[in-house]
């Protein structure tokens, strides 16, 4: 069976669509409104129903779908096909039987799988991982996930846990992270972060184009802007973001002592800032891998842009049911 459904649970919006599990091709992507305040019940009712609408706009029947894989923004039971702890969504769905009842719902067998995990098997199998064995992604947004692509698996270790790049520890005296430990990299480098370091320079009164830009109202304050100002010239927006390169840099070092990539990858609304990112991030590598031929590693932005989550959770469909 070539065709799966490949699903992007978010806490705004429901994506799926058929996709070409043999060539990666997405075939009638649809979204919907999540309604997370609803409840899990009649968002799982929300989901199955995209889930057969999407098989009809593509002219297939059921039988030609081998199964559903949906990327999930949070903790999971594996084996047992039910999320465990989903922060961004109201109830968190403790215990909730979702690859179950969605079978219940669709006739059609369903796999589960974090969200980043997904995007980064999307990405090795289709993207900006496809030819080499091992990956590092760091999904760079309004928290920072990541994943890792070990010998040609998907690493998930206990309970699909592995992979939280962006809570690996790069100060252990730092400041509190929203995991409720200290020093984490989501804390430096995350869009959040970024912003905040705007804020702080505006708020002290330091000569920089981002007060303008946002009319020197603070909550304006965006990577995005920041970024702008950077590629204006700006010393300090330059600035923010060689700091967060370079606490990238940390993590991803540590990375390569680890599990020695061959590609790192960065994704996340905010790797939209290219070589503001990756410049500090190449520079902190040379300068503190010493034990692995890091001129090897390559540093690259994904390629598949928003439909990483949706081609990744039907690929591992795919290799989970078929």
């Amino acid at each position: 069976m070539k065709r799966y459904i490949g699903c992007d649970l978010g806490g705004t919006n429901l994506r799926a669509a058929v996709v070409d599990v043999e060539t990666g091709e997405v075939l009638r992507l649809q979204s919907v409104p999540t309604l997370a305040r609803e409840g899990h019940t009649v968002v799982m009712q929300r989901m199955a129903d995209l889930f057969l609408r999407v098989i009809e706009s593509a002219g297939l029947s059921k039988d030609e779908i081998g199964g559903i894989g949906i990327g999930v923004p949070g903790r999971l039971d594996l084996e047992k096909g039910e999320t465990l702890f989903l922060p961004n969504l109201p109830g968190t769905w403790p215990r909730v039987p979702l690859a179950e009842t969605i079978f219940q719902l669709t006739g059609l067998r369903a796999v589960l799988l974090n969200d980043v995990r997904a995007i980064t098997f999307g990405e090795w199998r289709f993207g900006a991982g496809r030819g080499v064995d091992t990956v590092a992604v760091f999904a760079i947004g309004t928290g920072i996930g990541g994943g890792l692509v070990v010998n040609g698996h998907l690493h998930l270790g206990i309970g699909g846990t592995a992979g939280e790049l962006g809570h690996m520890v790069i100060d252990f005296n730092g400041p509190r992270c929203g995991c409720g430990n200290y020093g984490c990299l989501e804390v430096y480098a995350s869009g959040p972060a970024i912003a905040a370091m705007g804020m702080k320079a505006v708020a002290q009164g330091l000569t920089t184009q981002i007060g303008e830009l946002c009319e020197y109202d603070l909550n304006r304050i965006t990577p995005e802007l920041i970024g702008k100002a950077a590629e204006q010239g700006d010393a300090i927006a330059r600035d923010i973001y060689r700091q967060a390169g370079f606490y990238l840099g940390v993590a991803a070092s540590s990375i390569c002592a680890a599990v020695a990539p061959r590609r790192i990858i960065l994704a996340g609304g905010v790797s939209a800032a290219g070589r503001l990112l990756i410049d500090p991030i190449e520079q902190t590598l040379r300068e503190r891998v010493r034990l692995m031929p890091v001129e090897q590693v390559e540093l690259v932005m994904a390629q598949l842009g928003g439909n990483a989550g949706v081609i990744g959770a039907a690929s591992w469909a795919a290799e989970r049911l078929g």
